[in-house]
């Protein structure tokens, strides 16, 4: 029995680029913000939440961290652009070495 969302799964999170991912946490954030305060006041009908809640923002920090240190690669749609800015830079000096 999985707890958590079940959009927020790692293979999903994999696929996600990191400024949704920080929206994500903010939302998440802000869910949890809200459930404390129900579980304040004695609102709060399902308790499980809580406890979801946290490890999906504990799940989006690990994934973050991840990318940060290089252990988990970032989606393919977001390093699509970094290799296509690093050949033309390459190009430019390439022909700024070859015309001096």
């Amino acid at each position: 029995m999985s707890i958590g969302s079940k959009n927020l799964a790692p293979a999903e999170l994999d696929k996600i680029e990191d400024s949704v991912l920080v929206e994500e946490l903010k939302k998440a954030k802000e869910e949890l913000f809200n459930l404390r305060f129900q579980s304040a006041t004695g609102q709060l009908e399902s308790h499980g939440r809580l406890r979801a809640v946290k490890r999906d923002i504990a799940r989006i920090y690990t994934i973050i961290r991840e990318r940060e240190l290089g252990i988990r690669a970032v989606p393919a749609a977001a390093a699509a652009p970094a290799p296509k800015a690093k050949k033309a830079a390459a190009a430019k000096d390439a022909a700024a070495t070859e015309e001096a």
